[in-house]
Order: C-alpha cells, then sequence, then structure tokens
C-alpha cells in the first residue's frame, strides 16, 4: 500500500540521517514510535500519537478535496486548542504552507495578513473572540485570495464551512491517496510556515521557514533542554509564534511528549493543570514564574511533578531561578534565544546548567548555527565585547515572503542574519544579549542597554518587574524612566523612598543608567509571548509622573 511504503521511505530516511526530512515525516514516525503515549490532551480531547494521526489523515483528505494545492498558504486563526494541533499537522501533510495569524489580533490586523501571505483558506475557532473572527473579517474589506473559511470549532455561519462538512468531502480514498502522494513530495528545503513577525527591518513580515530546518532546529533544542517521551508538556507559548508552534508541538512530536494547550494565559488555572495532568515541563516568560511564587495559595498545589521549565523573553534574575529550583523543585531550568527569522532559536542553555549561566547567558549556539557580534560598520568587535549579534546557519528563513528588498536588508549576501540585538560571546563560547538594538537609548553620549538595568532593578528586594524605556531629555538628550512592580503598595509610596531607591541604583550601576524617573505600576503589559509590551509603557509616559528624581549626572558610577 501507498501508506506503508511512504512510511517505509521516511524511516528508511529516518535511519540513515537521524532525523525525519519534513514536518509530516516527525508526526509519522511518532505514530510508530509514540504509537500508544498521548499526544494532544485538553479542550476534552486525549489522543494518543498514532490517532493524532489517523484524525491529520482525516483532515488532511477533506483539505485536498476542497481543491488546497501544494504550495497554497492556509490561514490559521486559534487561541492555543487541541484542533489546532492536528490542523497545523494536515496543512503540511499536504504540502501547504501554514500561515499562523495572532489571536490576539482584531479583524483588520487579520484581513492585512490574509492579503499579504494570499491565503486560499482559513481556519478558524469562533467562540475565543468578541465579535467572532469571520463576523469581523467580513466588515474588514475585500481578501481577494480567500476562498474558504472552515470552523474548527463553535458555530457555523452559512458564509463558512464546518469541520464535519470539509471531512465528510475527504471520504473517498482517492483523497487519501493523493495526501500520501503529496507527503512524499515534500523535501526538507520545501517552505512550511509564513509566519508574520516585525523582524529586523520595520513592519511584519512573512519569514518563510523550512521543513528541514524546523525538525533540525527542534531535535537540538529537545535535546538541550532535556525533553523525554512520555513528559507531559503545557504549552503557554501561542501556537501561533515559533515559541508554540515549534518548541511546543513539533518539539513534542519528535521526542514523544504530550501537548497540553493552554489558550488562556490565567496562572492559577495553570497550576491546576499542573496538578490535575501531573505536567512535568512547564515553559514561560520569567512573570510567570514570579507569579506563581507570590501565589498565596501556592502551598496547595503540589507541582512537584514539574521537572523541567524552560524561561527567557525576558531579563531572568538569577535570584527566580534559585527559587524555582529551592521551592518549586524544578531541576532543569533553561533559557534560550532566537528570533522567528532563525526557526525560532539560535541558542541554548543545557538543562544541568548552573543558575548563574540559565539567569546570565543564552546558552551556545545549537550546531550547525554560526554567530558574530560587530560594530555598526560591520566589523567584528574584539572577543567579550558588545555588539549587534549576526547569526548564519541552516536555520535562517528562506526569506521575507515577496519582499526581497527587506530580506536583502536583513541578510547579507554571504548569508548572515542581522538580528537586531546587542550581545556578546563570553570565553566559554555562551551568547549574553543585553538589549534589543532598537531600545538602546544614549544618555549624554553613554549607550544605556534597557535589560541590563532591569536586570539590576530586579535584584532589589522590594521589586518584583521593571521595565526601562527612553526619553526624551532637554540636557542629556534621553534618560531612562523605570516602570516597577512592587511587592506591596506601600513600597516607595512617597519621595523619600524613591530617592533611597536612587542611592540604591547609584551604588551598584554607572550615574547615566539610573533611571531618572521612576513610576510604580500594578503590573506591566505584556505581549502573547510574555514580552513587556514597551510601546504600551512609552504611550503611558505622557500621564502625569508620581515620583521621579534626578540621577543624570554623568561623570561618576
Amino acid at each position: 500500500m501507498l501508506r506503508d511504503a511512504l512510511r517505509s521511505r521516511h524511516m528508511g530516511n529516518m535511519h540513515s540521517t537521524m532525523e525525519p526530512p519534513t514536518i509530516p515525516a516527525a508526526l509519522r514516525r511518532a505514530a510508530t514510535e509514540f504509537a500508544a503515549l498521548d499526544a494532544v490532551v485538553g479542550d476534552g480531547i486525549r489522543e494518543t500519537y498514532a490517532e493524532l494521526d489517523a484524525s491529520v489523515d482525516r483532515l488532511s483528505a477533506g483539505l485536498v478535496a476542497s481543491g488546497v494545492e501544494a504550495g497554497d498558504r492556509v490561514a490559521i486563526w486559534s487561541p492555543n486548542r487541541a484542533s489546532f494541533v492536528s490542523a497545523s499537522f494536515a496543512v503540511y501533510r499536504i504540502g501547504a504552507v501554514l500561515v499562523p495569524i495572532s489571536s490576539r489580533y482584531r479583524g483588520d490586523e487579520a484581513a492585512a495578513i490574509i492579503r499579504r501571505s494570499k491565503a486560499s483558506m482559513l481556519l478558524t475557532v469562533t467562540d475565543f473572540l468578541e465579535p467572532d473572527p469571520l463576523t469581523m473579517l467580513a466588515a474588514a474589506g475585500p481578501l481577494p485570495t480567500l476562498r474558504e473559511s472552515v470552523v474548527l470549532e463553535g458555530p457555523t455561519p452559512a458564509s463558512a464551512t464546518s469541520l464535519t462538512e470539509l471531512l465528510a468531502r475527504g471520504v473517498d480514498p482517492a483523497f487519501g491517496a493523493a495526501v500520501l502522494a503529496r507527503e512524499a513530495d515534500i523535501g526538507p528545503d520545501d517552505i512550511s510556515d509564513i509566519i508574520f513577525t516585525s523582524g529586523t527591518t520595520g513592519q511584519p513580515k512573512g519569514a518563510m521557514l523550512r521543513h528541514g530546518a524546523s525538525v533540525r532546529t527542534y531535535l537540538a533544542w529537545s535535546e538541550r533542554v532535556g525533553l523525554r517521551a512520555g513528559d507531559r508538556y503545557l504549552v503557554v507559548f501561542p501556537f501561533f509564534h515559533t515559541s508554540g508552534l515549534k518548541s511546543g508541538i513539533l518539539a513534542c512530536a519528535l521526542r514523544g511528549a504530550s501537548i497540553h494547550p493552554q489558550a488562556v494565559f490565567d496562572v492559577p488555572a495553570m497550576m491546576q493543570r499542573v496538578v490535575d495532568e501531573q505536567i512535568t515541563m512547564l515553559p514561560g516568560p520569567p512573570t510567570v514564574f514570579q507569579t506563581i511564587l507570590a501565589h498565596p495559595d501556592l502551598a496547595s498545589f503540589d507541582m512537584s511533578s514539574v521537572r523541567s521549565a524552560v524561561t527567557g523573553a525576558a531579563v531572568v534574575p538569577e535570584e527566580i531561578i534559585r527559587r524555582m529550583r529551592s521551592e518549586l523543585r524544578i531541576t532543569d531550568i533553561v533559557t534560550g534565544y532566537g528570533l522567528t527569522e532563525t526557526t525560532g532559536t539560535i541558542s541554548v542553555c543545557r538543562f544541568d546548567d548552573t543558575p548563574e549561566v540559565v539567569a546570565g547567558t543564552s546558552g551556545r549556539p545549537i550546531d550547525g548555527v554560526e554567530v558574530r557580534i560587530v560594530a555598526d560598520n560591520g566589523d567584528d568587535v574584539e572577543p567579550g565585547s558588545p555588539g549587534e549579534v549576526l547569526a548564519r546557519g541552516f536555520n535562517v528563513m528562506a526569506g521575507y515572503f515577496e519582499d526581497p528588498e527587506a530580506t536583502a536588508e536583513a541578510i547579507t549576501p554571504d548569508g548572515w542574519l542581522k538580528t537586531g540585538d546587542i550581545g556578546l560571546i563570553d570565553t566559554e563560547g555562551r551568547i549574553h544579549i543585553t538589549d534589543r538594538k532598537k531600545e538602546m537609548f544614549i544618555v549624554g553620549g553613554f549607550n544605556a542597554y534597557p535589560a541590563e538595568i532591569e536586570s539590576r532593578l530586579l535584584e532589589h528586594p522590594d521589586i518584583v518587574g521593571a521595565a526601562v524605556v527612553g526619553v526624551p531629555d532637554e540636557r542629556m538628550g534621553e534618560v531612562g524612566m523605570a516602570f516597577i512592580v512592587t511587592r506591596s503598595a506601600e513600597d516607595f509610596a512617597d519621595d523619600a523612598a524613591i530617592a533611597s531607591l536612587t542611592e540604591w541604583c547609584r551604588e551598584r550601576m554607572a550615574n547615566f543608567k539610573v533611571p531618572r524617573t521612576f513610576r510604580v505600576v500594578d503590573s506591566l503589559p505584556l505581549n502573547a509571548t510574555g514580552k513587556i509590551a514597551k510601546a504600551e509603557l512609552r504611550a503611558t509616559m505622557l500621564a502625569p509622573v508620581a515620583t521621579q528624581a534626578d540621577t543624570t549626572q554623568i561623570g561618576s558610577t
């Protein structure tokens, strides 16, 4: 049978290369090697890898029967749901290209992605936004390439197709045979995804990622973080981003771990799921773990099942790493670094690294990836000195979709991707990311990096969250403004307390780095991946400032 021949071909390839050549091949292998292990758990679904593979076959046949061709772009607009997992694998299996849309987008934003990607089909759910996605799209203007919208979950309006209808189209065995033939034609260099990102050069652009690079990257990532067969992985990072799509869904399929989608960034609900499902792998930005550690009912949640945590996306205080190990008893904690344009990963710590290494570095580059640190003129800096991080290797995107000018601006002729991040490489070969190049501000001629200042602020015993932005200043050009979250409402409640904090900062950092203004806030705005939304903070800077101190005397430390 064609299915058996295809599986034999894939297993033969895997035997010779030690890795599946494509994302569909990764799922086929999982359906064989991890057949009885849970693959997806959540939303009332508990599927093994064998069952997931069969579900994907049925959905793939429905897509083929609906006229989706190899290379067609298929958009998916959904939060983290079990249905997203099978839908994404089905798109890959027929050689189409997945275009994830942020679940935080509104109609005009989603419509722009559909238009720019020229998506021919939309897969969505209708019960996660108000108004629902299809109503918003109807009001967003013409979508000339979109032929059909399919509702995976939720009410189906007359203008759309239900999942039941789509599956019914593919019951003819001829469509199943077509799926297998399509799958056999997919190669490692074929495009698997177009993921829209602000990128390194301005407005959102569609980074084209490849099948083989995705598999190779997340085999390496999984080995570094210690992901195992049978692990129960609570996927907090969004599926529409490489963090959830690649280090979540794909990594689980590669290692035989179960995917537990977490649709809402709700820390108490996450803690309960850890207990209910005995979660062993818990990813998230530092804010997740800070919130867990500060939860008043932490003692009532038995979180001892969690062995491994992947954090990052923001400054990771060393004290948080130590408390995760001592209070949450998480033994394997890692951080990493990457961009959408590098298939999500450039470097990763190892699960057995020390707290100092995990908090202070992003680990070493994965095999097959080179990193350089360069000055503004493009020359390599002195070893250990900061500069812009450039990366080159198999994981660099194929380019931005239908945007050769932006591609040429981001990738040099000899293949180096300009990340837009500032960092350095230490004597052990580990990468230290100090900031985004565009977030650096200049105080009286001195470069100030917000992430460095934030990291120092988080060492203060009364500060649990910090974000620093540069603001205009007539005398210095720019100075730092710090938004801080405190342990209690009484902390830094008056000018004397702020003056004390300013003096504390002066004792620990060069004076030009010390924020001139401090604003105490209840919480910091976060984007979908847990990074602090600094654009929102900048928008609040015109509001009255409660407390401030002039700290911009440059000469001293």
